[in-house]
């Protein structure tokens, strides 16, 4: 079993910041990857940025590329997701997510993650 506590969401006005944190215990050594996702309401969950937890090789959604930076502290057991330039569309529920394996279905798909988080709340203001 993995579980996942994010924290660090809030209300901040477009173009301001946040960095959202997520610590991870339980089956750590098996962990291949770190993904945060992102729902907003009436849409599909979508995915954010991705981060390979032995080699940390990262992954972004063309949307957030450039204003987004995933990272991990291996000591700590955490993701982090440092978030520049918000904008009022970024607005959404944040899931962070675990994969024990490389997903055949790419690590952009939440299909391919088998532990989920609670969400944090991000809200951007215009």
């Amino acid at each position: 079993q993995v579980q996942l506590v994010e924290s660090g969401g809030g209300l901040v006005q477009a173009g301001g910041s946040l960095r959202l944190s997520c610590a991870f215990s339980g089956r750590t050594v098996s962990t291949y990857s770190m993904g945060w996702f992102r729902q907003a309401p009436g849409k599909e969950r979508e995915f954010a940025a991705a981060i390979t937890w032995s080699g940390g090789f990262t992954y972004y959604a063309d949307s957030v590329k450039g204003r987004f930076t995933i990272s991990r502290d291996i000591a700590k057991n955490t993701v982090y997701l440092q978030m520049n330039s918000l904008k009022p569309e970024d607005t959404s529920v944040y899931y962070c997510a675990a994969a024990l394996w490389s997903p055949s279905q790419g690590l952009g798909a939440v299909s391919g993650y088998h532990y989920w988080g609670q969400g944090t709340q991000v809200t951007v203001s215009s």
